[in-house]
This record gives structure tokens, C-alpha cells and sequence, in this order.
């Protein structure tokens, strides 16, 4: 039996920070910054964390080829 522990960083926060840093990175380049800071993060963890950054409005996530998508931090706007 397997025990998780909770992340000092969630994943999400850390999916923005990179985007804060870069502005746009593809699927796979994400994963591995991630994994460079947490060697346990999945796929599967990387696309729930995205779908939720992008149900909030915080990220644009576009199909580039077959299997490879462009993450890009959303613009922010003040009116």
C-alpha cells in the first residue's frame, strides 16, 4: 500500500510559475520543468492541472501536432 504525502507547492501553482517565467511551453517541455522540481509528477497529473488553470481562465491550451499541445499564460487585462 502506497502512502502520498502533500506537496509543499501544488502542481498548479508550479504550472503558473513556469508560464510566468516563459510565457508559452509545449506539453512536454512542461513536464519535464515540473519533474526537475518533483520527479513524481504523471501526465495525468500535469492535464488535471491544467484543465482546472484552464476552466479558471488562467491558461490557453492549444493542439499543436498529434499529441503535442502549446500551454500559454492567458492575458490579464484591466480595464
Amino acid at each position: 500500500m502506497s502512502t502520498k504525502t502533500w506537496k509543499v507547492i501544488p502542481l498548479h501553482t508550479m504550472v503558473l510559475d513556469a508560464l510566468n517565467r516563459k510565457k508559452s511551453l509545449t506539453d512536454v517541455d512542461l513536464l519535464d520543468f515540473l519533474r526537475s522540481r518533483d520527479d513524481s509528477v504523471t501526465i495525468n497529473d500535469l492535464n488535471r492541472a491544467l484543465m482546472k488553470l484552464e476552466l479558471n481562465g488562467l491558461i490557453v491550451v492549444e493542439s499543436l501536432t498529434r499529441g503535442k499541445r502549446r500551454v500559454e499564460l492567458r492575458e490579464t487585462r484591466i480595464s
